[in-house]
This record gives structure tokens, sequence and C-alpha cells, in this order.
């Protein structure tokens, strides 16, 4: 019956239920780049949430340090690696952490993990997802320029 089932993220026993094991994960350091919380309009009919949603959010958690460090615009340009880990529920208190991992001429490549908070009142935390993405900076005339120089 779950031959075909992505079941990652779930224990053996609770595979059958589909329900989602048990696992807590302190949230990082500092503070994150964006915390939002999925609504029903942002699920299936399970309350499971979309995968695709979930991208948009790291992209936008991504896109702010890049912003900051272009000092201006820029433009998602790689998707280097994207893992959903665990799932995300309806209900979930997402928060998406997000650093620099690398700097080129026009490009910016940064890091997110996403931690879901769920069953608040026992404090169960659960990093879900963790991603690489890379943006270009770009200029009003929205074609690749040179990043600035870091200011002390």
């Amino acid at each position: 019956m779950l031959q075909n089932c992505d079941c990652s993220g779930y224990s053996r026993e609770e595979k059958g239920s589909r329900m989602p094991s048990q696992h807590h994960t302190p949230l990082p350091d500092g503070m994150p780049q964006l915390r939002v919380m999925p609504m029903p309009s942002d699920a299936n009919i399970h309350g499971d949430v979309f995968g695709g949603w979930i991208m948009a959010q790291v992209d936008i958690a991504g896109s702010l340090p890049a912003v900051r460090r272009a000092n201006g615009r820029v433009a998602t340009v790689a998707v280097n690696s994207f893992l959903f880990k665990h799932p995300v529920f309806v209900g979930d208190l997402l928060s998406f952490y997000a650093s620099i991992v690398r700097v080129g001429n026009t490009s910016i490549t940064v890091y997110v993990e996403v931690y879901a908070e769920r069953n608040r009142l026992q404090a169960e935390t659960v990093k879900v997802t963790e991603a690489t993405l890379t943006y270009v900076a770009t200029g009003e005339d929205r074609k690749p320029r040179v990043l600035p120089p870091l200011v002390d």
C-alpha cells in the first residue's frame, strides 16, 4: 500500500497512519528572517502544506540577506539544493533562518533552514526544510550589476 509513498520523516510504525514522527530540534541562535503560519489555503485537503508554498517562502527569506548585501534589487537565478526533511502542517509556526555562504562579483548564495514549531504546549520543534539558493544583483535595467564593496 505504501510502496509509492514518500513517507520520509515518519517512523516505521507511523507510516500506516501517516502521522509525523516526534523530533525535537532547538531553534538556531539569532533572529529568523521570516516567521509565518501556513493557513488552510496553503495546504491540501489533509492539512499537508504544499511544497511549492514552502519554496516560495524560502525564496523570500533567502532574498532578504541578499538584498541587504546587494544594497538593492536581486533576482533568484538558481535553486542549488532543496530538501524537504519533514512534512509541514496547517497551524505550524515556521521560522526561516538565512545566511550568506558565498559572494561573487554579481551573485550571492544563501543557505536557508526552516523550522516548524508544532504542538506548542509540548514545545515540539522540527527542522523541516533546508535549501541553498543563488541570487544575482540587478540594476534598474534588470541586468546583472557588480556588488558594492562591504562598508565597515
